[in-house]
């Protein structure tokens, strides 16, 4: 799933060039990742688009940072996990059979790409896990990222990463076991 970008946009004079190379780069990434998370494709947009306003507002400081990519991937999923934990976003949830009555007939623009998708099942599975083993799956296989790149992102121990990534496995197995028995 990664696009083989891992060469980082150069620090250009003009900030507005700089927030654009990082936008093209990295945009469908972090909105994959935010949905990964929310299980709402414009609330992950809407997310991002603030992953990028918090980068041009911090520009200025860019050359302090190691890695833009781990950067703005923890960013995102910092951005992400607040959503989920917001009064908002649980009133969503909650009061579901209100939401209901607006929701369209037909699936979702992204629900009808994973259906379509050859790993359907394999998707659902993964979105069906606890968040602190989904983000360990999805950074690891979607994003092919390294294990001591998670650490860095997700600022964790090596171990932890590894035990939740074996016990992320073990989940998605028995999920994926019980979808073929139904």
């Amino acid at each position: 799933m990664n696009n083989g970008a891992d060469v980082e946009p150069e620090y250009p004079a003009c900030k507005e060039e700089w927030l654009e190379g990082l936008m093209n780069m990295y945009g469908e990434n972090l909105t994959k990742l935010a949905y990964n998370y929310v299980k709402d494709w414009k609330l992950a947009e809407d997310i991002v688009q603030d992953v990028f306003v918090t980068c041009y507002h911090h520009f200025e400081k860019i050359e302090e940072i190691n890695s833009i990519k781990s950067c703005i991937y923890r960013i995102s999923i910092n951005k992400s996990k607040d959503v989920l934990r917001s009064s908002a976003y649980r009133k969503t949830i909650v009061g579901s059979s209100f939401f209901s009555l607006f929701k369209a007939s037909e699936p979702s623009p992204e629900m009808r790409m994973i259906k379509r998708s050859e790993e359907e099942r394999l998707s659902l599975s993964v979105l069906d896990l606890p968040v602190k083993y989904r983000e360990i799956i999805i950074l690891y296989y979607y994003e092919e990222l390294s294990v001591e790149k998670i650490c860095e992102i997700l600022n964790m121990n090596p171990n932890t990463v590894k035990t939740r990534l074996n016990r992320g496995r073990a989940k998605l197995k028995n999920s994926m076991e019980r979808r073929d028995s139904e």
